[in-house]
């Protein structure tokens, strides 16, 4: 247990950029954890009004402003990441912020386990409260090849960006637990959820341990009785009927039945494999009827800012109903993550049931530019598929950046 903390555990994720943190904190939020993007909140602590902004400006001058007055971050960018003394001087503004956002998040939250992701874990000084040091590693093509895929970096850049962090050599030394994230998404849960047990004395997942226990080995299985075999084979009772919706959030066991039913209901060709890759930037709630999935969010919660840019409906669906579970289920998950705001993106074509049933769970119509908070406005334009409209919920009225 943490000593700063008493009575969490306290992971601290660390690895150079392309090693995939993001995904291993994604991870342990699925497992129950409270994950924080340090990363995110140095960006967010850069916003206009944000605590962050005005020394920013005041030490590298008003040319790193976009012309709507925000930090325009790629060319602060093109300067620290090839001038130490210059990343060095935005480290001294942000890291101060940034724990100190770090230690509110932690202190107001209700879960047992945070996990704190920050490419600056060590040079920062977070380690020092942190219980367990976890590194991400893959291999360095690995890391150029997301780079230029997700970031749309030149190989070029994306080694100049990979230099001027230090040696992913030096964290691996200093780590307690390494997470091997090459080998696809399901073999980095297995290492996540492992390593997990180990610091907190978790048991296997109870579905995993339900399955153990009902399946003997072919060693152990009974014989058929003689009596039995002679018998008819008994009818099984029918399985009761309900109507009543339920939703779970899926997992690896679910991406098959998630392909399946984004095709059926937008006539894509999905792979269980597409999904996995999936499940590395987002989460998915499912809502069963009855054992038949009747409905489909894809979510994930960044900055403190929740977004929904799927939600799908079967045919017979009850869409009031099915729309106020999921919306539901997310909100509570969202709220774990301290979340301050819900960004639905709608399909313009989406039935009027289906945006009278969002209306009714609290959820405005609005336009990206009436987003009062700089960051909200950047998630949304960020986050917002083609063909969309965008609805939106507050979901605590304080900001952690605000009173900073």
């Amino acid at each position: 247990m943490s000593n700063r903390w008493p009575g969490k555990t306290v992971i601290g994720l660390t690895g150079n950029i392309a090693t995939g943190k993001s995904v291993v904190r994604r991870m342990l939020e699925a497992l129950d954890a409270f994950g924080i993007d340090a990363d995110g909140l140095a960006h967010r602590a850069m916003s206009p009004g944000a605590p962050a902004y005005q020394p920013i400006v005041d030490t590298f001058g008003r040319w790193i402003l976009a012309p709507d007055g925000q930090i325009d971050r790629a060319k602060l960018g093109k300067l620290v990441f090839t001038d130490p003394e210059a990343l060095s001087h935005l480290e001294a503004i942000t890291h101060p912020i940034v724990k100190q956002v770090v230690d509110l998040l932690i202190r107001r939250s209700d879960k047992k386990v945070v996990a704190i992701e920050a490419i600056k874990l060590l040079e920062s000084g977070m380690a020092e409260d942190c219980d367990s040091i976890w590194v991400v590693d893959a291999p360095e093509s690995v890391q150029i090849k997301r780079l230029m895929q997700t970031r749309n970096m030149t190989e070029s850049e994306a080694r100049i960006r990979m230099a001027a962090q230090p040696a992913q050599a030096d964290k691996l030394a200093r780590a307690n637990v390494v997470i091997q994230n090459a080998d696809g998404y399901e073999q980095t849960l297995k290492q996540v959820q492992q390593h997990l047990n180990a610091l907190i004395g978790a048991p296997p997942p109870p579905e995993e341990a339900a399955a153990e226990e009902v399946r003997p080995t072919p060693a152990e299985a009974p014989a058929p009785s003689p009596v039995a075999a002679e018998q008819p084979a008994a009818v099984p009772a029918p399985a009761p009927t309900t109507t009543e919706i339920v939703v779970t959030r899926g997992g690896p066991r679910q991406a098959e039945m998630i392909a399946a039913f984004i095709n059926r209901i937008t006539g894509t060709s999905l792979t269980r494999a597409d999904v996995l890759l999936r499940f590395g930037q987002k989460a998915y709630m499912i809502a069963e009827r009855g054992g038949e999935v009747v409905g489909l969010s894809g979510w994930q919660v960044e900055n403190l800012i929740t977004r929904i840019d799927e939600l799908l409906f079967a045919p017979d669906a009850p869409v009031e109903q099915t729309t106020a579970k999921l919306l539901e289920s997310i909100e509570r998950a969202s709220n774990d993550l301290q979340s301050e705001i819900s960004l639905l993106f709608l399909s313009q074509a989406a039935p009027a049931t289906v945006q009278q049933a969002v209306q009714a769970n609290g959820y405005a119509r609005m336009e990206i530019a009436d987003l009062k908070v700089p960051d909200w406005q950047e998630a949304a334009k960020e986050s917002a598929p083609p063909n969309t409209v965008l609805a939106v919920k507050r979901l605590r009225e304080d900001r952690v950046l605000k009173p900073i």
